[in-house]
């Protein structure tokens, strides 16, 4: 057999993660499903392979080896009942916090239940045997290879992580007898980093963002120590309304980030600091490498380009980096060149048709000064993410679970907390009615405040930009569901709120919008709550929606060719078709 690795793809990269994270020691039990795995490593003289016939040793062993060398060790055997002898040994390695990772492999193509040898369920595990099981099938496109690399990563931190302990992985590859492979992918490799570590060094990168999810609102001191990090390395703090950042390193990136002919490449970030939870915001500019940094240490992918994951409070990580003495270095400044491209696509904004993001555009900066403010989920929280809120307008919307259900229920929970303060809602009508008992609740008090935009249907499916969008008016029949809650009814919903003790507002057009707005967002207390239903047509949503991705004009074709294939092979290209 050539002195090769196997050609499976998902065995290459649990390969190369080994290495990468510095693993050697292997104890290995003869078997045929582990066979591609063995025969691949026996191959590459990095590891030091011992070998044992019976696999409850086999895993004893390991605990041996680890214990005393305190380097993690792998075992490796068939998935069936040689596997099961792997359990007593593994308790011993959990309540002796020993990094032994137990490989077990299966056959893929068949699933457990159906009476087929060697095939066992591991859906279960005692509670005391590991502190992580993962399943790795075979890796067949770019997104199966992100899985792959992230479990075997994440199975392999868990090793040295609080302490130490087992980990398992179960593979469920198709057998191949292939072994042509001499060199290994380059897989990411992601580090987990804590508070007694040496940190990595941040000083190489030149363009450096902080990205925001979802995120309670900033402590001063957190925020002293966010600004001093952004002065001295001229980052730029990527927010959108659920972040709740309020430094003078924030920008709102929404506007500039969707824009579909943006020349991205001007805007990519050698480097991302994550922080928060889900974004409501889909918009992303282009990154080469993401630091995570959480309490809970976990590892959480949003780009597809992590690294590293530093288990710490914020703000012990940016005290540490901000203390540091960097080299001086030329610096991109990301947030003036973010900031002029924002400015100058706000001074060519068309005049949008009557839309939930012309509401926005007309409504956001009349939010009463320390007023909050809650968002639905999809097209709401969209349209208000292309304009700013004042500064001390904090928001927030149901994107943990990302439904649109609870919306209103959130409002109203919120608006307890403060009979003083007023609360804002911005919804759609499908996310309105799916929550719509919640403002009969008997407790609502005169400091809430929502606004129903009406299309009659889920709008999201009929946006331009919407697989369904092909499906034309047939959309509205199951997909987008149109018809239901009265459709758009001018009665329905007035008489319901009216009846509740709510003051109704209605707005069939931008003058009586315009003409209703202010008493909407009247900063005082009223003397009730306050409904606005808005009623709007999805055509003009999607041309809306179209209209504000698109105030960069499409470039033209010359420019097309040169972006797709670079400038270099652009003048290649160019000077051959002059010859002909």
């Amino acid at each position: 057999m050539n002195k090769a690795y196997s050609d499976n793809r998902t065995i290459q990269i649990l390969i190369a993660v080994l290495k990468g994270h510095g693993i050697r020691k292997v104890v290995v039990s003869p078997g045929t499903t582990n066979f591609m795995f063995v025969a691949s490593i026996q191959n590459d003289e990095w590891f030091e392979i011992r070998s044992s016939a019976d696999e409850r040793s086999a895993a004893y062993i390991a605990c041996g080896w680890a214990a005393e060398t305190r380097e993690p060790v792998v075992i490796s055997c068939t998935g069936a009942t040689a596997s099961r002898n792997y359990l007593p040994a593994l308790t011993e390695a959990y309540y002796r916090k020993l990094p032994v990772l137990a490989l077990t492999s299966m056959n893929n193509s068949a699933l457990p239940g159906n009476n087929i040898p060697q095939i066992i369920d591991y859906s279960k595990f005692p509670a005391d045997v590991v502190k992580i099981s993962v399943s790795i099938s075979d890796v067949y496109d770019g997104a199966s290879e992100k899985k792959c690399v992230i479990l075997a990563n994440k199975a392999v931190l868990e090793l040295f992580r609080t302490g130490g302990g087992p980990a398992h992985i179960h593979l469920m590859t198709k057998m191949s007898d292939e072994f042509n492979t001499k060199t290994l992918p380059v897989s990411r490799i992601i580090k987990r980093y804590q508070y007694a570590d040496t940190l990595p060094d941040i000083s190489i990168y030149a363009r450096i963002g902080i990205y925001l999810g979802s995120h309670d609102p900033f402590s001063k001191e957190l925020t002293e120590y966010m600004e001093g990090f952004c002065n001295q390395y001229h980052s730029v703090v990527l927010c959108d309304h659920t972040s709740n950042y309020k430094g003078k390193h924030r920008f709102h990136s929404s506007y500039v980030a969707a824009q579909e002919y943006l020349r991205r490449e001007d805007y990519v970030f050698d480097l991302i600091i994550d922080l928060g939870e889900v974004s409501g915001d889909y918009y992303q500019f282009d990154v080469n490498e993401v630091w995570r940094v959480s309490v809970d240490g976990e590892i959480k992918d949003r780009f597809g380009k992590l690294t590293n994951v530093f288990e710490m409070d914020e703000k012990s990580f940016f005290r540490y980096y901000s203390a540091l003495e960097v080299k001086r270095r030329k610096r991109e400044d990301m947030l003036k060149k973010l900031t002029e491209t924002d400015e100058g696509l706000r001074r060519n904004t068309p005049d949008l048709p009557f839309s939930n993001i012309w509401i926005a555009k007309n409504s956001s900066m009349l939010l009463p000064m320390g007023s909050v403010v809650h968002f639905g989920i999809l097209n709401s929280l969209r349209a208000w993410n292309f304009f700013e809120i004042p500064e001390s307008v904090y928001s927030y919307c149901n994107v943990g679970g990302f439904g649109i259900d609870g919306g209103l229920s959130s409002l109203i929970g919120a608006s307890f907390a403060d009979d003083e303060k007023l609360y804002f809602c911005f919804l759609g009508d499908l996310a309105f009615f799916y929550d719509l008992n919640a403002i009969g609740n008997r407790h609502v008090g005169n400091n809430v405040r929502i606004m129903v935009i009406n299309n009659g249907k889920g709008t999201e499916f009929r946006n331009y930009s919407h697989p369904a969008a092909v499906m034309g008016n047939a959309a509205d029949d199951y997909v987008a569901a149109a018809g239901h809650y009265g459709e758009k009814s001018h009665s329905l919903l007035r008489h319901y709120a009216e009846d509740l003790k709510f003051q109704y507002l209605a707005a069939n057009n931008k003058n009586e919008f315009l003409e209703k707005i202010n008493v909407f967002m009247e900063p005082r207390l009223t003397a009730q709550p306050i409904l606005m239903e808005v009623f709007t047509d999805s055509e003009d949503e999607s041309k809306a929606l179209n209209m504000i991705r698109t105030v960069i004009p499409q470039p033209k074709a010359k420019a097309l060719l040169k972006n797709a294939i670079g400038e270099k092979h652009y003048k290649a290209f160019a000077k051959k078709m002059r010859r002909k």
